[in-house]
C-alpha cells in the first residue's frame, strides 16, 4: 500500500484549501507553498483568497484565488474543476471552513443548528464526496478534514452545535481512513486547539454574559503559522488525527478512563470559576 500513497506529499504537488482566505487556513496554504506545492485557495471571501494568494507568490510560491459557497453543490463542483484547471490533478485537498457561535443550549434554535452544521460538516462532505473517486481511481492523494479539539472532548458546553459539528469531522474522517488508506489515498484530521484567529469576529451570541469555555488553562494559544507547521509535519509522517498540541493525547485517556468522572470534574471546576482558558 505505501508504494501507491503520494510521497513526499507537498514537493511537486497540488492542493486545493477550501477556507484559506485567513486564520488557519491562510497558514497552512502559506507552509503548503513554502514546501513546494502549488496552491487553490477557494473561499467565500475572494479579496481574502487574493490577498492569500498575493501573500504565496510575493515568497515565490503559485497559488490561485477561487471564489467558492461551500454550502452549495454546484460551487464546489465548479471551485474543484477551476483548481483543476490551474494545477491538473489535485493531490491534497483540505476541507477547512467552520464557524462558531456562543449560546446556552436552551437558548440556540434549530436554524442555527442547521447552519453550523452545514458550513461545519457537510462543507466537508461535499469536499470529499468531489475528489474521493478522483483519488480513489489514482490510487494516492491526500484528504484533511479541519475539526477541534472540541470535538475531542467535553468542555464547550457554550457551543453545542460546533461540538456536534466538529465531533461528526473527526469521527468521519477516522472511518474515511479505514476505506481510503488501504487503497492508497491518505486521510488526516486537524483538531486544533486554542489558536488565535479571528473566528469569533462576528460570531452569533444566543445568550447573555454565557461563559466561553476552553480546554483547559494547561493550554498555550498558538498561532495559525504554529498550527500550520504541526499539521504539515504531520501529514508528512502519515499522521491520521494531528491535534495542533500533542498535550490534548492526555486530556483524552484521562476522559477514555472515565467518561463520568472526566464530565463531573470539568463541572466542578466550571462552578470553581476555572472556565478553562488557555495561558499565552
Amino acid at each position: 500500500m505505501s508504494e501507491r500513497v503520494l510521497q513526499p506529499p507537498f514537493e511537486n504537488s497540488s492542493a486545493l484549501i477550501f477556507g484559506a482566505a485567513r486564520g488557519i487556513g491562510r497558514a497552512v496554504a502559506q507552509e503548503f507553498a513554502r514546501r513546494g506545492a502549488r496552491v487553490a485557495i477557494a473561499d467565500i471571501d475572494l479579496a481574502g483568497a487574493e490577498e492569500a494568494c498575493g501573500l504565496i507568490a510575493a515568497a515565490g510560491g503559485e497559488a490561485v484565488a477561487i471564489a467558492c459557497d461551500v454550502t452549495r453543490d454546484e460551487s464546489v463542483a465548479e471551485a474543484g474543476a477551476r483548481a483543476e484547471r490551474a494545477f491538473g490533478e489535485l493531490d491534497i485537498v483540505m476541507n477547512n471552513v467552520g464557524v462558531i457561535l456562543s449560546g446556552n443550549p436552551e437558548d440556540i434554535p434549530v436554524a442555527e443548528w442547521r447552519r453550523i452544521v452545514e458550513l461545519n460538516l457537510f462543507s466537508a462532505v461535499r469536499g470529499c464526496e468531489l475528489f474521493m473517486p478522483k483519488m480513489i481511481a489514482r490510487g494516492r492523494g491526500h484528504i484533511v478534514n479541519t475539526a477541534s479539539f472540541a470535538g475531542l472532548y467535553p468542555y464547550a458546553a457554550n457551543r453545542l452545535p460546533y461540538v456536534a459539528s466538529k465531533a461528526a469531522v473527526i469521527a468521519m474522517t477516522e472511518s474515511l481512513a479505514l476505506y481510503l488508506e488501504p487503497k492508497g489515498v491518505r486521510v488526516s484530521c486537524l483538531a486544533p486547539g486554542p489558536v488565535m484567529t479571528g473566528v469569533m469576529d462576528g460570531m452569533k451570541t444566543w445568550s447573555k454574559d454565557v461563559a466561553m469555555r476552553g480546554p483547559g488553562r494547561h493550554y498555550k494559544l498558538m498561532t495559525p503559522d504554529q498550527v500550520a507547521v504541526v499539521l504539515a509535519d504531520g501529514m508528512r509522517d502519515g499522521r491520521i488525527l494531528i491535534p495542533s498540541d500533542d498535550t490534548v493525547l492526555a486530556d483524552l485517556q484521562r476522559h477514555a478512563a472515565s467518561p463520568d468522572a472526566f464530565i463531573r470534574a470539568k463541572i466542578q471546576a466550571f462552578a470553581d470559576g476555572d472556565e478553562g482558558r488557555p495561558s499565552m
